[in-house]
């Protein structure tokens, strides 16, 4: 008890303090709520007073109320209250691009993406390229890659291109590859990072791994500069619809953060961005040494994105020893280790928080190595996004270094019907290994990898606490003592998140003095069965303290 009123006595003076009375939009008192603050000082709470948009106290009822009598009342309609989620993982533009394309993820077999195909390409000439993304050929009969032939029946003249769910396969009909030369693809040598998938006779199957993408890719028409605001106006929708208050963008150049500030200056930009620039480039030189922080209280630039190897799914995950499915291949790793670890001094020169993609126990030990060879400390809050497949062994240099743990709950549940087999019995152990990482004092901050997955925060939640699919699958979990409490789930995509991107003192939780970003759940996700966590839907997504979807009364 004497906790709880030294905690009140310390926050009833914020915001315009004690018995003010405002009009403002955001301003408010949150009532008949059960609010989850992700504030281990006041984990649960009734009630909450919100003043031009911050949040300016957390308690029972009654307390608030006294406190704030002249703030309206907002009814939460006894529902569950969380922190807006925040997704530490994901490509922003991507989202709302996808929407502009053909989506093929989920298709079960060829027929079902052929099917798809031609819905979409109804009424278009035949010179109009058909793009999409989302075949995953792990969930097919047979669990082969495919081949330019499998498109060219349906399509022997428009060109199609459809890059793999993780975005580190593209496949290519006949027509495409003609239009991107096809003598020259034929004679082309594998290039560094990537591989050109051939048949028996040495043919190009159609289907580019990770680099080699860039043959086909180079030639696709690109998204008119009315595309790209539409694509960004369908992103900041659907994250509204999910919840997703903050975002961290992985890897993007100059023209999209110009754009997201000019979305910003016209109050249209409903997120809290935090953008890694990806790689060297005009916006890695733009932001060395010269960190945007808080533009508008919505985008932060300090941080670089780098890539080290491929996916898993594709075999291009960089793996120390031979996968264990295909004998002979350890995978690719993406660009030298000499110049990684050159771009990583680079970085940390510039003062950039530096956060790299790494899947395979190979690639995530040359990031260590890379870190360390440059002097990356645990201030810098430096992350291994993924840390997919680590050797346990090293556990003990991601705690000395303090790299945070940028993870992927659903890629573990997207990838349990082939992980094993990729790895085997041994290196499956290291792999997804969430509970293994918090307990070692790793710090965890988690994602989607959208549109790589899909973007609801819940369906992470779900893996997160299950290790199982949506299926049910398998029962009891994969893996099950990797799995994570709610309580420690809900913070890894809210404080956690916040805290990996150096803004834990506003954002993250539902403490005075932060940004009002909450979300109101039709569901208790905290304490209903765990099926039902999937069914839960938001009601409605509150930003610095105003709707930007759903209602309360």
């Amino acid at each position: 008890m004497a906790k709880y009123f030294s905690f009140l006595l310390a926050v009833l003076f914020l915001g315009t303090g004690c018995g003010s009375s405002t009009t403002s939009e955001s301003s408010f008192v949150l009532v008949d709520a059960i609010i989850y603050t992700s504030d281990d000082s006041f984990p649960v709470a009734e009630a909450m007073a919100v003043v031009e948009g911050k949040v300016a106290m957390v308690g029972h009822e009654d307390d608030v109320l006294k406190a704030y009598p002249d703030l309206r009342l907002v009814s939460a309609g006894g529902k569950a209250v969380v922190p807006g989620f925040t997704d530490s993982h994901a490509h922003f533009m991507g989202l709302g691009q996808e929407k502009l394309r053909v989506d093929l993820r989920g298709t079960q077999n060829l027929d079902e993406v052929i099917g798809r195909l031609k819905t979409f390409a109804e009424g278009l000439p035949d010179s109009t390229w058909i793009i999409g993304r989302g075949w995953n050929q792990v969930l097919w009969p047979g669990r082969q890659f495919p081949t330019r032939q499998d498109l060219d029946a349906a399509f022997p003249n428009q060109p199609v291109w459809l890059s793999r769910v993780d975005g580190h396969a593209g496949w290519a009909n006949t027509a495409a590859m003609e239009l991107a030369g096809m003598d020259a693809i034929r004679t082309a040598s594998d290039p560094e990072g990537g591989a050109i998938l051939r048949d028996a006779d040495g043919e190009p199957t159609g289907v580019f791994i990770d680099t080699a993408q860039r043959y086909v890719s180079q030639v696709t028409p690109g998204l008119t500069e009315a595309d790209l605001d539409r694509a960004l106006e369908l992103a900041l929708q659907e994250s509204a619809e999910m919840g997703l208050t903050g975002i961290h963008d992985a890897g993007i150049g100059t023209a999209t953060i110009e754009r997201y500030k000019r979305f910003i200056d016209e109050d249209r930009f409903t997120v809290r961005m935090y953008a890694m620039v990806g790689g060297l480039g005009d916006a890695f030189d733009t932001y060395c040494n010269n960190p945007l922080i808080d533009y508008g209280d919505r985008l932060t630039v300090r941080s670089v994105k780098l890539v080290l190897d491929g996916a898993l799914g594709s075999r291009g995950a960089a793996l120390i020893d031979d996968y264990s499915d295909h004998p002979g291949n350890k995978g690719l790793i993406r660009t030298s280790v000499e110049d990684f670890n050159q771009t990583v001094q680079k970085a940390l020169n510039c003062g950039y928080q530096v956060n790299t993609h790494a899947i395979g126990d190979r690639a995530n030990r040359v990031l260590l190595d890379g870190y360390e060879m440059a002097g990356a400390t645990a201030e810098g809050r430096h992350r291994d996004e993924h840390t997919q497949v680590i050797e346990l062994g090293e556990i003990e240099r991601f705690k000395k270094l303090g790299i945070i743990a940028s993870m992927q709950p659903t890629h573990a549940t997207s990838d349990l019907n082939m992980a094993e087999d990729r790895l085997g019995s041994h290196r499956i152990k290291g792999a997804y290994a969430w509970r293994t990482l918090k307990d070692a004092g790793i710090p965890l901050a988690f994602g989607s990898d959208f549109p790589v997955e899909k973007s609801n925060p819940l369906e992470g939640f779900f893996a997160s606490v299950t290790r199982q699919t949506k299926d049910l699958l398998p029962e009891g979990g994969w893996y099950p003592e990797e799995r994570l409490t709610r309580e420690e789930t809900l913070k890894a995509f809210s404080l956690d998140g916040a805290y990996a991107a150096f803004e834990e003192a506003t954002l993250g939780s539902l403490s005075p003095g932060k940004h009002a970003d909450f979300v109101v759940l039709s569901d208790d996700i905290m304490t209903i069965p765990t099926p039902q966590i999937l069914s839960t839907k938001v009601v409605a997504t509150f930003f610095g303290g105003k709707a930007i979807f759903g209602t309360l009364d």
